[in-house]
Protein backbone atom coordinates (compact mmCIF):
# COMPACT_ATOMS: atom_id res chain seq x y z
CA UNK A 1 0.00 0.00 0.00
CA UNK A 2 1.22 3.35 -0.81
CA UNK A 3 0.66 6.63 1.21
CA UNK A 4 2.01 9.98 1.27
CA UNK A 5 1.97 9.99 4.83
CA UNK A 6 2.20 6.75 7.10
CA UNK A 7 1.66 7.44 11.22
CA UNK A 8 2.20 4.47 13.56
CA UNK A 9 0.19 4.85 16.61
CA UNK A 10 -3.34 6.47 16.90
CA UNK A 11 -2.80 8.30 20.14
CA UNK A 12 -2.91 12.10 20.96
CA UNK A 13 0.16 12.77 19.12
CA UNK A 14 -0.37 10.38 15.95
CA UNK A 15 -4.52 11.82 15.37
CA UNK A 16 -3.10 15.26 16.01
CA UNK A 17 -0.34 15.00 13.28
CA UNK A 18 -2.86 13.25 11.33
CA UNK A 19 -5.71 16.53 11.32
CA UNK A 20 -3.09 18.86 11.19
CA UNK A 21 -1.48 17.47 7.83
CA UNK A 22 -4.96 17.21 6.34
CA UNK A 23 -6.06 20.65 7.12
CA UNK A 24 -2.98 22.08 5.71
CA UNK A 25 -3.45 19.94 2.96
CA UNK A 26 -7.03 21.17 2.44
CA UNK A 27 -6.09 24.79 2.69
CA UNK A 28 -3.43 24.55 0.26
CA UNK A 29 -6.11 22.88 -2.18
CA UNK A 30 -3.22 19.77 -2.47
CA UNK A 31 -4.26 15.96 -2.98
CA UNK A 32 -2.91 14.23 0.23
CA UNK A 33 -2.95 10.54 1.53
CA UNK A 34 -2.47 9.86 5.41
CA UNK A 35 -2.98 6.81 6.98
CA UNK A 36 -2.72 5.87 10.78
CA UNK A 37 -2.15 2.33 11.91
CA UNK A 38 -2.74 1.40 15.35
CA UNK A 39 -2.31 -1.90 17.57
CA UNK A 40 -5.31 -1.43 19.37
CA UNK A 41 -8.44 -3.20 18.69
CA UNK A 42 -9.99 0.40 18.07
CA UNK A 43 -8.76 3.75 18.99
CA UNK A 44 -8.35 4.34 22.19
CA UNK A 45 -8.36 0.66 23.53
CA UNK A 46 -4.67 1.26 24.79
CA UNK A 47 -4.75 4.78 26.12
CA UNK A 48 -5.28 4.07 29.92
CA UNK A 49 -4.76 7.73 31.82
CA UNK A 50 -7.52 9.60 33.02
CA UNK A 51 -6.01 13.26 32.96
CA UNK A 52 -5.86 17.24 33.61
CA UNK A 53 -5.06 18.47 30.26
CA UNK A 54 -4.31 22.17 29.23
CA UNK A 55 -6.48 22.68 26.22
CA UNK A 56 -3.83 25.15 24.67
CA UNK A 57 -2.77 22.43 21.51
CA UNK A 58 -6.57 22.03 21.13
CA UNK A 59 -7.35 25.51 20.97
CA UNK A 60 -4.75 26.03 18.04
CA UNK A 61 -5.74 22.24 15.74
CA UNK A 62 -10.03 23.02 16.29
CA UNK A 63 -10.46 26.50 17.95
CA UNK A 64 -14.32 25.76 18.04
CA UNK A 65 -13.62 22.15 19.38
CA UNK A 66 -16.17 23.24 22.42
CA UNK A 67 -19.11 23.78 19.47
CA UNK A 68 -17.89 20.42 18.01
CA UNK A 69 -18.17 17.98 20.99
CA UNK A 70 -14.77 17.48 21.98
CA UNK A 71 -15.58 15.36 25.62
CA UNK A 72 -13.29 17.88 27.49
CA UNK A 73 -16.56 18.58 29.91
CA UNK A 74 -15.21 18.64 33.26
CA UNK A 75 -13.25 22.64 34.42
CA UNK A 76 -10.99 22.21 36.92
CA UNK A 77 -12.61 23.88 39.58
CA UNK A 78 -10.26 23.25 42.63
CA UNK A 79 -6.77 22.43 43.19
CA UNK A 80 -4.98 20.91 46.31
CA UNK A 81 -1.49 19.83 46.90
CA UNK A 82 -0.24 17.92 49.94
CA UNK A 83 3.02 16.33 51.01
CA UNK A 84 1.69 13.03 52.83
CA UNK A 85 3.90 12.24 56.25
CA UNK A 86 2.64 9.10 56.75
CA UNK A 87 -0.26 6.83 56.70
CA UNK A 88 -2.23 9.35 58.43
CA UNK A 89 -0.57 12.78 58.32
CA UNK A 90 -0.59 15.36 55.54
CA UNK A 91 0.66 18.63 55.11
CA UNK A 92 -1.20 20.47 52.52
CA UNK A 93 0.87 23.12 50.32
CA UNK A 94 -0.63 26.84 50.48
CA UNK A 95 -1.43 27.47 46.69
CA UNK A 96 1.84 30.51 47.10
CA UNK A 97 4.71 27.73 47.12
CA UNK A 98 3.01 25.80 44.18
CA UNK A 99 5.20 25.56 41.11
CA UNK A 100 3.08 28.05 38.45
CA UNK A 101 3.36 24.87 35.97
CA UNK A 102 1.29 22.60 38.72
CA UNK A 103 -1.55 24.98 38.58
CA UNK A 104 -4.24 23.79 36.61
CA UNK A 105 -6.92 26.69 36.15
CA UNK A 106 -8.48 26.30 32.69
CA UNK A 107 -7.28 23.08 32.31
CA UNK A 108 -9.98 20.09 32.18
CA UNK A 109 -9.94 16.26 34.14
CA UNK A 110 -11.17 14.40 31.35
CA UNK A 111 -10.37 10.56 29.26
CA UNK A 112 -7.79 10.57 27.07
CA UNK A 113 -9.27 7.77 25.60
CA UNK A 114 -12.20 9.58 24.90
CA UNK A 115 -10.55 12.46 23.35
CA UNK A 116 -8.61 10.16 21.24
CA UNK A 117 -12.05 8.48 20.23
CA UNK A 118 -13.07 11.98 19.20
CA UNK A 119 -9.73 13.19 17.41
CA UNK A 120 -10.16 9.86 14.90
CA UNK A 121 -13.74 11.06 14.08
CA UNK A 122 -12.43 14.75 12.99
CA UNK A 123 -9.22 12.98 11.25
CA UNK A 124 -11.94 10.37 8.95
CA UNK A 125 -13.92 13.39 8.29
CA UNK A 126 -10.80 15.27 7.28
CA UNK A 127 -9.49 12.21 5.06
CA UNK A 128 -7.22 10.28 6.96
CA UNK A 129 -7.53 6.82 6.80
CA UNK A 130 -7.46 4.82 10.01
CA UNK A 131 -6.29 0.84 10.90
CA UNK A 132 -7.02 -0.08 13.96
CA UNK A 133 -5.84 -4.07 15.12
CA UNK A 134 -2.75 -2.98 12.73
CA UNK A 135 0.07 -3.25 14.89
CA UNK A 136 3.61 -1.81 12.86
CA UNK A 137 5.84 -4.55 13.88
CA UNK A 138 9.16 -3.71 11.25
CA UNK A 139 10.32 -0.68 9.83
CA UNK A 140 11.15 -0.80 5.81
CA UNK A 141 14.24 0.93 4.61
CA UNK A 142 15.41 2.09 1.21
CA UNK A 143 18.85 1.14 -0.34
CA UNK A 144 20.15 4.02 1.01
CA UNK A 145 19.25 3.30 4.65
CA UNK A 146 16.70 5.46 5.04
CA UNK A 147 12.58 4.76 6.20
CA UNK A 148 10.40 4.26 3.66
CA UNK A 149 7.23 2.86 5.10
CA UNK A 150 6.07 -0.08 7.93
CA UNK A 151 4.91 -3.61 7.78
CA UNK A 152 1.96 -4.88 10.17
CA UNK A 153 2.47 -7.94 11.91
CA UNK A 154 1.28 -11.04 10.30
CA UNK A 155 -2.07 -12.32 11.86
CA UNK A 156 -4.13 -15.55 13.17
CA UNK A 157 -0.36 -17.29 14.21
CA UNK A 158 -0.36 -19.61 17.36
CA UNK A 159 1.67 -19.38 19.84
CA UNK A 160 4.09 -22.17 18.82
CA UNK A 161 3.86 -20.38 14.89
CA UNK A 162 1.58 -22.09 13.10
CA UNK A 163 -0.92 -20.70 11.26
CA UNK A 164 -4.74 -21.02 12.32
CA UNK A 165 -7.52 -20.84 9.91
CA UNK A 166 -8.01 -17.00 10.08
CA UNK A 167 -4.37 -16.59 9.02
CA UNK A 168 -3.84 -13.24 7.43
CA UNK A 169 0.20 -11.97 5.94
CA UNK A 170 0.94 -8.57 7.13
CA UNK A 171 1.07 -5.68 4.64
CA UNK A 172 3.72 -3.42 3.72
CA UNK A 173 2.99 0.30 3.98
CA UNK A 174 5.26 2.41 1.85
CA UNK A 175 5.23 6.53 2.21
CA UNK A 176 7.19 9.61 1.60
CA UNK A 177 6.69 10.22 5.42
CA UNK A 178 7.02 7.90 8.43
CA UNK A 179 5.77 9.20 11.55
CA UNK A 180 6.23 7.71 14.85
CA UNK A 181 3.79 7.89 17.27
CA UNK A 182 3.72 4.56 19.45
CA UNK A 183 4.52 5.68 22.70
CA UNK A 184 6.78 4.98 25.44
CA UNK A 185 9.80 3.04 24.75
CA UNK A 186 8.19 1.32 21.06
CA UNK A 187 9.67 -1.26 19.65
CA UNK A 188 10.50 0.43 16.21
CA UNK A 189 11.34 3.76 18.53
CA UNK A 190 13.89 2.37 20.42
CA UNK A 191 15.49 0.71 16.86
CA UNK A 192 15.42 4.24 15.62
CA UNK A 193 17.08 5.84 18.34
CA UNK A 194 20.22 3.02 18.21
CA UNK A 195 20.42 3.01 14.23
CA UNK A 196 19.97 6.72 14.01
CA UNK A 197 21.47 7.74 17.28
CA UNK A 198 19.03 9.79 18.25
CA UNK A 199 19.73 10.09 21.74
CA UNK A 200 23.30 11.79 21.28
CA UNK A 201 23.95 15.18 23.02
CA UNK A 202 20.49 14.16 25.16
CA UNK A 203 19.34 14.23 28.20
CA UNK A 204 18.47 10.71 29.42
CA UNK A 205 14.61 9.62 29.75
CA UNK A 206 13.15 9.46 32.82
CA UNK A 207 10.56 6.49 33.03
CA UNK A 208 7.84 5.78 35.36
CA UNK A 209 4.85 2.70 35.91
CA UNK A 210 1.50 4.31 36.63
CA UNK A 211 -1.53 2.72 38.11
CA UNK A 212 -4.98 4.28 37.70
CA UNK A 213 -8.59 2.81 38.79
CA UNK A 214 -11.77 4.35 38.22
CA UNK A 215 -14.57 4.70 41.31
CA UNK A 216 -18.05 5.66 41.23
CA UNK A 217 -18.80 7.25 44.33
CA UNK A 218 -21.24 8.44 46.69
CA UNK A 219 -22.50 11.46 44.94
CA UNK A 220 -22.21 13.47 48.62
CA UNK A 221 -18.75 13.18 48.09
CA UNK A 222 -17.84 14.30 44.78
CA UNK A 223 -16.90 17.13 43.71
CA UNK A 224 -16.54 17.73 39.77
CA UNK A 225 -13.47 19.39 38.96
CA UNK A 226 -11.20 18.83 42.10
CA UNK A 227 -8.01 18.17 41.82
CA UNK A 228 -5.78 16.12 43.97
CA UNK A 229 -2.07 15.78 44.10
CA UNK A 230 0.19 14.09 46.36
CA UNK A 231 3.72 13.59 47.24
CA UNK A 232 5.82 11.52 49.76
CA UNK A 233 4.14 8.51 51.27
CA UNK A 234 4.11 5.44 50.73
CA UNK A 235 6.88 6.44 48.64
CA UNK A 236 10.04 6.68 50.86
CA UNK A 237 13.16 4.63 51.50
CA UNK A 238 14.61 5.39 47.76
CA UNK A 239 11.61 5.40 45.71
CA UNK A 240 10.29 8.63 44.64
CA UNK A 241 6.76 9.67 42.11
CA UNK A 242 3.44 10.83 43.48
CA UNK A 243 -0.57 10.00 43.87
CA UNK A 244 -3.26 12.13 42.46
CA UNK A 245 -7.01 11.35 42.66
CA UNK A 246 -9.14 13.94 39.89
CA UNK A 247 -13.12 14.33 40.26
CA UNK A 248 -14.51 13.94 37.11
CA UNK A 249 -18.31 13.68 35.82
CA UNK A 250 -21.44 11.29 36.52
CA UNK A 251 -20.18 10.95 40.46
CA UNK A 252 -16.86 9.40 39.31
CA UNK A 253 -13.19 9.76 40.23
CA UNK A 254 -10.23 8.51 39.07
CA UNK A 255 -7.52 7.82 41.58
CA UNK A 256 -4.40 6.70 40.99
CA UNK A 257 -0.03 6.31 41.81
CA UNK A 258 2.84 7.21 39.51
CA UNK A 259 6.26 5.40 40.64
CA UNK A 260 9.66 6.26 39.54
CA UNK A 261 11.58 3.83 37.88
CA UNK A 262 14.71 4.46 40.02
CA UNK A 263 13.60 2.85 42.94
CA UNK A 264 16.08 0.74 44.88
CA UNK A 265 14.22 -1.70 46.47
CA UNK A 266 13.34 -4.88 44.09
CA UNK A 267 11.06 -5.86 46.46
CA UNK A 268 8.56 -3.01 46.13
CA UNK A 269 5.08 -3.51 44.86
CA UNK A 270 3.41 -0.25 42.63
CA UNK A 271 0.29 -1.93 42.62
CA UNK A 272 0.59 -2.97 46.96
CA UNK A 273 2.00 0.76 47.21
CA UNK A 274 -1.34 1.99 46.00
CA UNK A 275 -3.37 -0.26 47.92
CA UNK A 276 -1.58 1.32 50.82
CA UNK A 277 -1.80 4.64 49.79
CA UNK A 278 -5.87 4.69 48.97
CA UNK A 279 -6.10 4.37 53.26
CA UNK A 280 -4.72 7.82 53.49
CA UNK A 281 -7.47 10.14 54.95
CA UNK A 282 -6.79 12.32 52.02
CA UNK A 283 -7.94 9.85 49.67
CA UNK A 284 -10.28 7.56 51.73
CA UNK A 285 -12.52 10.42 52.27
CA UNK A 286 -13.81 9.43 48.97
CA UNK A 287 -13.12 6.57 48.20
CA UNK A 288 -15.15 4.53 51.41
CA UNK A 289 -18.24 3.52 50.05
CA UNK A 290 -17.39 3.54 46.52
CA UNK A 291 -17.33 0.94 43.86
CA UNK A 292 -14.35 0.20 41.91
CA UNK A 293 -15.19 -0.09 38.44
CA UNK A 294 -12.41 -0.82 36.64
CA UNK A 295 -9.44 -3.07 37.18
CA UNK A 296 -6.18 -1.11 37.91
CA UNK A 297 -3.84 -0.25 35.01
CA UNK A 298 0.06 -0.29 34.34
CA UNK A 299 1.50 1.71 31.73
CA UNK A 300 4.87 3.12 31.10
CA UNK A 301 5.59 6.66 31.20
CA UNK A 302 8.17 8.89 30.14
CA UNK A 303 8.90 12.44 31.75
CA UNK A 304 11.80 14.78 30.87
Amino acid sequence: MEFDVVIVGAGPAGLSAACRLMQQANEAEQELTVCVVEKGSEVGAHILSGAVIESRALDELFPDWKEMGAPLNTPVTEEQIFILKNEEQSIKVPNAFVPKTMHNHGNYIASLGNLCRWLAEQAEQLGVEIFPGFAASEILYDTDGAVKGISTGDMGITQNGTKKAGYMPGIDIHATYTIFAEGCRGNLGKELIEKFNLSKESDPQHYGLGIKEIWDIDPDKHKAGLVIHGTGWPLDKGSTGGSFLYHTNDHQIVVGLIVDLNYSNPHLSPFEEMQRMKHHPIFKQYLEGGTRVREHAIKSLSMR
